[in-house]
């Protein structure tokens, strides 16, 4: 059986729709913090069971019968390394067979921050016995989306990544790429560097709102000082503000970018483009909102 954590998330929900495109429903198993979220995916025949990465006494029994897990990594980084120790240890306890892990891009010389718990995590994987996939996934590209009505209003977008490079592609190619690691006989104990076929720059990401919005939209780039203000300016807390700019700063030396085109490759079609995403969110609910 093929089970996938964090089942209700955004990119949950994906992995499941496209496991169900590959496989019978009674094949699936949902790891969830709250059955109750998952009711819509019990009604297809997925078994929903409950999954709380800060239980770790209650994680083996839930993963019984699983032969292939999809492990999605925590959204809480603070706490990242004791729970996914906790979910590496009970999927070992329980006898899984694979272990296919969402980790970052380049995982391995990644400077950024966030990318220290994946080291751990990858480490405590491949130390366990259990044979693994590593999915290093490049950015989405729908983290551009945040913010865009703010960039759009304002005729600008801000950020501190300079004309480094961004291999981003859309959540869903990543989350193709997953069920078809979980499904497909590809041999264990393997890093996947996944990221879009094309590198953009956030002036491509700008021009892209501007093209949605029918409006003007330059990108302006900031020390990460100045980015972490603007942020905290606009109302976000000092910790994520700070985390954000670190990011965006970071990725000025082209850390995101990655031309191997693994992913296209594993999917069998080119990668979304930022331009596509945005027209699709922007002007797809756009459309959608002049039809009510």
């Amino acid at each position: 059986m093929f089970a996938v954590t964090g089942a209700t998330g955004q990119l949950g929900r994906l992995v499941l729709a496209a496991l169900l495109q590959r496989t019978a429903a009674n094949q699936v198993v949902a790891l969830v913090r709250d059955p109750a979220k998952a009711a819509d995916l019990a009604g297809q025949g997925v078994a929903v069971r409950p999954f709380d990465y800060d239980a770790p006494e209650r994680l083996v029994e839930p993963l019984a019968g699983v032969t292939r897990l999809l492990f999605i990594s925590s959204d809480t980084p603070d706490q990242r390394i004791a729970q996914h120790r906790a979910v590496v240890d009970a999927a070992a306890r329980a006898g899984v067979e694979l272990i296919a892990y969402t980790s970052i891009i380049h995982a391995d010389a990644n400077p950024i921050s966030l990318a220290e718990s994946h080291r751990e995590t990858e480490r405590a994987i491949a130390a366990s016995g259990v044979p693994y996939a590593i999915l290093r996934n490049g950015w989405y590209n729908e983290n551009y989306l945040i913010g865009a009505e703010a960039a759009i209003a304002h005729g600008a977008l801000l950020g501190s990544t300079g004309d480094g490079g961004i291999s981003g592609a859309a959540r869903a190619d990543y989350a193709e790429a997953a069920a078809v690691i979980l499904t497909e006989p590809l041999a264990p104990n393997r890093v996947y560097e996944l990221a879009g076929d094309e590198a953009f720059t956030l002036s491509d990401v700008a021009a892209a709102l501007g093209e949605a919005s029918g409006r003007t939209v330059e990108y302006r780039d900031l020390p990460e000082s100045g980015y972490r203000e603007a942020l905290i300016g606009a109302g976000l807390p000092d910790g994520f503000a700070a985390a954000l700019a670190e990011y965006s700063a970071k990725a000025a030396g082209g850390i995101l970018a990655d031309g191997s085109r693994t992913l296209s490759g594993l999917i069998g079609r080119p990668t979304e483009t930022i331009r596509a995403t945005v027209l699709r969110a922007l002007v797809g609910a756009s459309a959608a909102g002049a039809a009510r």
